[in-house]
């Protein structure tokens, strides 16, 4: 009776698991819906939390009408303008004056060669209204019409706002159908099944729709911010890291069930021998974007706890509902390769096996050649194109990016984009007046006041990111006491500034915390310094061969100023992972009395396959990114995938073996492995005792 009591348990745990992730998912529904209301992808979702152009932002919101829309409507003729094109513009910014509340007349600008003129046009009847942000532009836009030979194109800080906030609103629905062909495509290729693909899939779409729900609630409670980006990521971290997860269980549990009968008992011998190392690989990619938290670029601090919470759902998923659904389908999920109870997997030379051999016989060769190898990949990042602009973020060149390449011909003599100085009202004529003493300013006027603010509009005399425009946003701060200078040239300077400070915080942040969890897993100092040592090498190899590509294959005329902590962050984190996965595997081996060598090789063999299938999963769906039509995702996908493939088939299959070969116990110190075994002492022969004679 107690067998058969037994039994039913066990049959009702996976029914019982399967029944509370339904609850979950209809809790989670109404949350995981509302995500998209809650995303903002404005300047200021982005900017730093302390810098000038932060407070710019800010206190615009609250005056008068909210945060202004400044645009410029550009009317160029390759021959020169007509008398005909300058009454079609006057026409035209009549009409838009007419249909909006502007904050001022309309004044066109004309170019010395007669081929260009500007309006610029502002208004706050958006506020900070997205939605209607978007709509301002688009009537204006609208309005502007070209006409034969007459170009006309509405850019300036407005509608570059909105053309990428298009970019990520369509991101959400492309990069989520493609990531999960990719994990599927790749999964009936691992797998060579046509059903069991299908199961981590299903899984990993319900860990991503689990995610969209905490995130929103994330947001709700404690305000966690919510951009395109960072919603992106947290999608690529679900399937990527979820998939890796599943791999590793399926892999572990297909091998418990030629060992064992039940499915229930070989799932939870599956879960006991690889539960610690999903459970520490998680632990070390939370950990790691949790250091983000410390960040002070926003768009940096926000993607930490949507990341984290990708990956936890993942796991959650991949060690819960995965293995409740595969212990209810049974063995023929396996079909056609289905592992039978009591057999044995057929014998071949593996690629793992060979390479581990290699790697075994001469370590110190193999060791000296990969470290040459990622340093001369590393000297590629000295051919890193300058930090990229805003007109040059996109793969594809939208209007308001037209619009400033088209400025910055005609007008090469003069600033196009505006820069913002708030000041307080009862200085604003002498903040005004100091304005217009400071070296390299064309022109400024005064502009809204409000909440004890006046807002001064400043044209600068150079190009809009230009060294002669940073010098004159830098003159402007250091002249004026008590008073932000802000806007889209110094929201840039403001991003690359914190991007090096964070550096410099988060970087150390994250070695240690990730070395920290590896010396609890692991019990040694030595193992986990190679590991963390060998993915800041495959880091520094991955963006040297970014450098070497962007500008001379891609054509990107710079690099996003996050790109380096970011895959930073993501590398080490996730690629330690893998790291994880062959580490336990071999002090497993060495704890049941292999031998250092043997365990070494004996752990790439049984896990080189799994390491191998899961590196290719990741790097897939973070490549992925590589297909959006923003240089920023692209360069980060790109740093990312390479690495990933970078540290699996070469920096764990080959460097961190070699080291263990070459270290033997020492990788171990100062654990208990790190000890030879005491050899057992034979037993002494009892002494012979003479018969006594009588």
């Amino acid at each position: 009776m107690g067998a058969v009591r037994t039994n039913t348990r066990r049959r009702a745990v996976p029914w019982l698991v399967l029944g509370l992730w339904i609850a979950v998912l209809a809790l989670a529904s109404p949350f995981a819906s509302k995500l998209g209301d809650v995303q903002r992808d404005r300047a200021v979702d982005y900017l730093p939390a302390s810098a000038d152009s932060t407070q710019v932002a800010k206190i615009q919101d609250r005056l008068p009408g909210g945060e202004a829309t400044q645009m410029v409507v550009v009317y160029h003729r390759d021959s020169g303008l007509t008398a005909a094109d300058k009454t079609t513009a006057a026409a035209q910014i009549e009409r838009i004056a007419g249909t909006h509340q502007l904050t001022g007349e309309p004044r066109g600008v004309p170019s010395r060669d007669g081929t260009t003129l500007m309006y610029p046009v502002a208004s706050t009847e958006p506020g900070t209204d997205e939605k209607a942000r978007d709509e301002l532009v688009g009537d204006v836009r609208d309005i502007a019409e070209s006409g034969e030979g007459l170009s006309v194109v509405v850019g300036g800080e407005g509608p570059l706002a909105t053309d990428a906030s298009e970019v990520y609103n369509a991101l959400d629905g492309p990069l989520l159908y493609t990531t999960a062909a990719v994990v599927a495509l790749l999964l009936i290729l691992i797998y060579r099944s046509p059903f069991l693909w299908l199961v981590p899939l299903a899984v990993a779409g319900m860990a991503d729709y689990l995610s969209m729900g905490v995130a929103y609630g994330l947001n709700q409670w404690f305000g966690t911010s919510v951009s395109g980006q960072s919603s992106g990521i947290m999608t690529i971290l679900v399937f990527g890291a979820g998939t890796d997860y599943a791999l590793l269980l399926v892999s572990r549990y297909r091998e418990e069930l030629r060992r064992v009968e039940r499915p229930y008992d070989a799932m939870a011998a599956a879960l006991r021998g690889c539960g610690p190392a999903v459970l520490a690989s998680s632990g070390t990619v939370a950990a790691g974007l949790l250091c983000l938290l410390a960040a002070d670029l926003n768009s940096s601090r926000g993607m930490g706890p949507l990341g984290t919470v990708g990956v936890l759902c993942a796991l959650l998923a991949m060690l819960t509902l995965l293995p409740a659904i595969l212990v209810l389908l049974g063995r023929r999920v396996f079909w056609p390769l289905v592992p039978r109870y009591g057999s044995t997997p057929k014998a071949r030379r593996s690629l793992f096996a060979a390479m581990g051999s290699s790697a075994g016989r001469r370590p110190l060769t193999v060791l000296a050649g990969g470290a040459v190898l990622l340093g001369a990949l590393a000297l590629g990042a000295l051919n890193m194109p300058g930090n990229l602009k805003q007109e040059d973020s996109f793969t594809t060149k939208p209007d308001a990016v037209a619009a400033m390449e088209t400025l910055a011909a005609a007008y090469p003599e003069r600033g196009t984009q505006p820069i913002t100085v708030i000041t307080p009202t009862d200085r604003a004529d002498s903040t005004l007046a100091a304005v217009r003493d400071t070296g390299g300013v064309d022109s400024a006027e005064r502009g809204r006041s409000g909440e004890g603010w006046t807002e001064i509009s400043v044209l600068a005399a150079s190009a809009p990111q230009s060294a002669g425009e940073t010098a004159t946003i830098e003159a402007l701060r250091d002249g004026l006491d008590g008073s932000y200078v802000g806007g889209p040239s110094a929201e840039q300077i403001d991003l690359e500034d914190t991007n090096a400070r964070d550096r410099l915080i988060v970087v150390p942040l994250v070695l240690v915390s990730v070395l920290l969890i590896l010396v609890a897993l692991l019990r040694s100092l030595v193992a986990p310094l190679i590991l963390v040592g060998a993915v800041v090498a495959v880091w520094g190899a991955a963006l040297g061969i970014g450098g070497l590509v962007f500008g001379p294959l891609f054509g990107f005329e710079g690099i996003d100023p996050g790109l380096g902590l970011l895959s930073f962050v993501f590398l080490v984190a996730l690629g330690v992972d893998y790291g994880i996965f062959l580490m336990h595997r071999m002090r497993e081996e060495s704890l049941n009395g292999t031998e250092p060598v043997a365990a070494a090789l004996t752990a790439l063999r049984t896990t080189g396959g799994v390491i191998a299938s899961a590196g290719l999963v990741l790097a897939a769906t973070f490549a992925v990114l590589t297909s959006m039509p923003l240089v920023p995702l692209v360069e980060l996908g790109f740093v990312i995938a390479v690495g990933v493939l970078l540290d699996t088939f070469l920096v764990r299959t080959y460097l961190v073996t070699s080291a263990s070969v070459a270290l033997r116990r020492k990788l171990w110190w100062p654990g208990p492995l790190s000890r030879e075994p005491e050899r057992p002492v034979p037993p002494k022969e009892p002494e012979r005792v003479a018969a006594s004679a009588h």
